[in-house]
């Protein structure tokens, strides 16, 4: 049997189509259609098992309901918890969120946007895995209203963006292995032309050169992975002096250090220390606990979709926010003799 459609709805229901596609479409209050009437559109709709199509209501309201949501890496848990938090809080806001993971890859972003605004998504979320911003400006141009959260772009003022201040997140963590007596610490960063490792790096680096400590900065790697922290603290152990703390740029390499760490016969903190950008789950389980830069997510995640349901609503300017993050004490740095 086919599919009921609006007109056998109608027939059901005893109405106009015309108002059964009001009912359906969340317009009966505009149209003083009673709720005797309301109540029996949807009661036969729900019989019909039916399904109105985004499609079809965009291109009669110039509006999906729906939000697209761009990721560098599901498997990630921080990427995880952001898809988690905006996809709970959309369903709040009457949006659906559509998720695309573009694998850390630049060719597959531009893929996967371009598929989102072919379903006519309202608006966009998008943390960027590649270098260039220009194809931002270029959605903003079709009238799709964009808001980059974590990775965003120095200097692109046209586009709101919501991020930490990695930074001072940094400067808070080089600060925290100083303050217990270390010196010798290493940086392993994340993919170098990203905002998020450039400003860690930064921070790292001023505050080291503050404290007269030139001598031993060290910044390596190349990626926000598991091997990247894996391959660079293999390398880094293998120092004839080795660094007595190592500042992880974030919570996989984090896990690829403790791997090397593992493996080199060494442990946390009494040989060497550890602290991440960045907190996970496992790190609060581990022996011993993992002290790190925890980023607000929730925080992070609501400001950004209040700002694209804001500019997708009411078409508000573009703003720029940063959140500061706060330090987790754990059990994996040691003290040392000053």
């Amino acid at each position: 049997m086919g599919k009921d459609t609006l007109v056998s709805i109608a027939e059901k229901a005893g109405c106009s189509v015309s108002t059964v596609s009001r009912v359906l479409s969340g317009s009966a209050s505009k149209y003083r259609i009673s709720q005797k009437t309301i109540d029996r559109v949807l009661k036969e709709a729900e019989k019909a098992d039916y399904t109105p199509s985004l499609l079809a209501k965009g291109l009669r309201t110039q509006k999906t309901d729906t939000i697209g949501l761009v990721l560098p890496s599901i498997e990630n848990t921080f990427f995880a918890h952001i898809a988690s938090v905006l996809v709970r809080e959309a369903k709040n806001c009457n949006y659906q969120i559509i998720l695309a993971d573009t694998q850390e890859n630049e060719e597959n972003e531009v893929r996967n946007i371009s598929t989102l605004l072919a379903r006519n998504v309202d608006g966009l979320v998008v943390i960027p895995c590649g270098s260039s911003p220009e194809k931002y400006n270029k959605i903003l141009k079709k009238g799709v209203p964009i808001v980059l959260m974590d990775r965003c772009f120095l200097g692109l003022d046209s586009i709101s963006n919501v991020s930490t201040d990695n930074y001072s997140g940094a400067r808070l963590a080089t600060e925290h292995l100083i303050s217990k007596g270390h010196r010798n610490i290493v940086f392993i960063q994340g993919t170098p032309f990203l905002y998020p490792s450039k400003s860690r790096a930064d921070g790292y680096r001023d505050t080291m050169k503050e404290h007269g400590l030139e001598q031993f900065i060290s910044v390596s790697g190349d990626d926000f992975s598991v091997q990247n922290g894996y391959i660079e603290a293999k390398l880094l152990l293998s120092r004839k002096v080795r660094p007595t703390a190592i500042f992880a740029g974030s919570n996989q390499i984090t896990l690829g250090c403790i791997k090397a760490i593992k493996e080199a016969g060494l442990k946390v903190p009494e040989d060497i220390s550890l602290i991440a950008f960045d907190d996970n789950i496992l790190f609060d389980y581990l022996e011993p606990g993992i002290t790190c830069i925890a980023q607000p997510i929730e925080e992070m995640s609501l400001l950004a979709l209040k700002i694209l349901i804001d500019q997708i609503e009411s078409d508000s300017a573009p703003v720029s926010v940063l959140i500061p993050p706060r330090i987790v004490a754990r059990n994996s740095i040691k003290k040392l003799q000053e």
